[in-house]
C-alpha cells in the first residue's frame, strides 16, 4: 500500500519537473528573442546620406541666350519678264556672282522690233504733215497781211499746223513706248547680288504672267538673322535690359554672335537693330532682325543658323540648371537649413541655353545653402549630410 502511493508520488513529481523544464526553455527562447531585438534596435538608423551642397552667392557672368534664326539677304528680287516671248538666250548660271545692270537673259519677241520700226515711220510721216502745214502757215499770212484773202484761212492753217505738231508728239511718244518694249527683251541685275534658282530653259515662253520668276538675285552684302522671342522672352528682356523704349534697349545691346549651321562661329559680329512691335497671336512671339556683314559671300540667302546674346549679370544670383527639377511648369529648387533638413523652393528665373546657370529673380536669396548635384533622389523634409566640399564646383564654370 505504502509503495503504491510512493510511486504516485514519484510519478507527479516527474512531470512536474518535465513540465518546469519545458517552462524554463519557451522562456529561454523568449528571453533570446528579445535580446536580438534589442541589439538591432540598439544599432539605431543609418546615417543620413552626403549630398554636395554650396551657398548662394551673387556673381558676375555674361549669359548667352541664344535663338534659332533664318538667314536672309539685304535684298532678295524676283526677276520677271515684263513682256511675252521666248527665253532667246542665258548669260548666267545658277549661284553666279552679278553686277548691278549685267545682262542676265535675252527675249525673244519680235513684235517689239516691228513697233518701233512702224512708230519711226509714223514719226516721218508726221514730221512731214508738219512741214506741210507750216509751209501752208507761210503761204497764208501774206495773203491775209495784203488782204486777199480772210483771217480765217490763215486760222485754219495755224490749227492744222497745231494739230500736225501733236501727231507729231504723239508718234513720238509711241516710239518712245516701242523702245522701252524692246528694251524688256533684255533682262539685266538690278542690283549686286547672286543669282539663284533658274526654272526656265531656252526656248521657254514666258510673260508678265508667269507663275515663277526667270530667276532671283539676292544681295547679301549684307545679311538679315530673323529670329523670334515669346511674350515671356519678351518681358524678360525689357526689364533687364536699359533704356526707356524698346529702340533704346535694341542700341544698349553688345554685338551678337552667330553660330552657323556646321557649327562653326561666323567670323564676323552682327548687330540687333529692329524688333516687330507686335505680338503674333498664331505663334505668341514677336520677331527681331540681327545684320551680319557679309564681305565674302560666306553666308546666303535661306540658309538657318543660330544667334547668341550675350547679357552681362551683375551680383546676379546664380543656380546651376543641374541643381534644379522642373514640376508642372514651374522651376525648384531643394533649400538645405541648419539641421540638414531638405526643402523644395520654387524659384524665378530667366532663360537660358541649356548647360548655363539660371539667374534667379525671385524665390533665393544671398547666403542659403542648396543642394548642388543629386535632387532626383531628394524629397521634402529628408534629412542629409550635407557636403560643402562636394558643392565648390557650384560657380566654376561661372566667367
Amino acid at each position: 500500500m505504502h509503495i503504491y502511493q510512493f510511486s504516485n508520488i514519484t510519478m507527479k513529481t516527474k512531470a512536474f519537473i518535465v513540465a518546469g523544464l519545458g517552462s524554463a526553455m519557451l522562456l529561454l527562447v523568449a528571453c533570446g528573442g528579445g535580446g536580438q531585438q534589442q541589439g538591432q534596435a540598439g544599432a539605431g538608423a543609418p546615417p543620413p546620406q552626403s549630398f554636395p551642397v554650396f551657398n548662394v552667392t551673387p556673381q558676375n557672368t555674361v549669359i548667352n541666350a541664344t535663338y534659332p534664326a533664318t538667314l536672309e539677304g539685304q535684298q532678295n528680287i524676283e526677276i520677271r519678264p515684263k513682256i511675252d516671248g521666248y527665253i532667246e538666250q542665258i548669260y548666267i548660271d545658277e549661284g553666279s556672282v552679278v553686277k548691278k545692270g549685267q545682262l542676265l537673259f535675252r527675249i525673244n519677241a519680235p513684235q517689239y522690233a516691228q513697233e518701233v520700226a512702224t512708230a519711226s515711220a509714223a514719226i516721218s510721216s508726221a514730221e512731214a504733215d508738219v512741214n506741210a502745214a507750216e509751209l501752208q502757215v507761210k503761204k497764208t499770212r501774206p495773203l491775209v497781211d495784203k488782204g486777199i484773202i480772210s483771217k480765217f484761212e490763215l486760222e485754219s492753217a495755224e490749227l492744222t499746223l497745231q494739230s500736225r505738231k501733236a501727231a507729231l508728239k504723239q508718234a513720238k511718244a509711241s516710239l518712245s513706248n516701242a523702245r522701252t518694249n524692246l528694251g524688256y527683251t533684255t533682262v539685266t541685275s538690278p542690283v549686286n547680288g547672286v543669282v539663284g534658282a533658274i526654272p526656265y530653259k531656252l526656248g521657254s515662253l514666258v510673260s508678265s504672267t508667269t507663275a515663277q520668276p526667270l530667276t532671283t538675285v539676292s544681295n547679301i552684302g549684307k545679311v538679315y538673322a530673323y529670329f523670334s522671342l515669346n511674350e515671356k522672352q519678351l518681358l524678360d528682356f525689357s526689364r533687364h535690359n536699359k533704356g526707356k523704349t524698346l529702340d533704346d534697349k535694341l542700341k544698349q545691346l553688345p554685338p551678337v554672335t552667330l553660330t552657323l549651321a556646321d557649327g562653326t562661329e561666323y567670323p564676323e559680329k552682327g548687330k540687333v537693330e529692329t524688333a516687330n512691335g507686335l505680338i503674333n497671336t498664331s505663334t505668341g512671339s514677336s520677331q527681331l532682325r540681327a545684320t551680319f556683314p557679309n564681305p565674302v559671300g560666306l553666308i546666303r540667302s535661306g540658309g538657318s543658323a543660330t544667334i547668341s546674346i550675350p547679357q552681362n549679370i551683375t551680383d546676379g544670383i546664380l543656380v546651376p540648371q543641374k541643381s534644379t527639377f522642373e514640376l508642372q511648369g514651374k522651376r525648384f529648387v531643394y533649400v538645405v537649413d541648419k539641421a540638414g533638413k531638405v526643402k523644395s523652393t520654387e524659384i524665378t528665373t530667366v532663360e537660358a541655353p541649356a548647360g548655363q546657370y539660371f539667374v534667379v529673380t525671385e524665390g533665393l536669396k544671398a547666403g542659403e545653402t542648396v543642394v548642388f548635384d543629386g535632387v532626383a533622389n531628394l524629397q521634402d523634409g529628408m534629412t542629409i549630410q550635407p557636403d560643402s566640399k562636394g558643392g565648390e564646383a557650384a560657380y566654376k564654370d561661372v566667367k
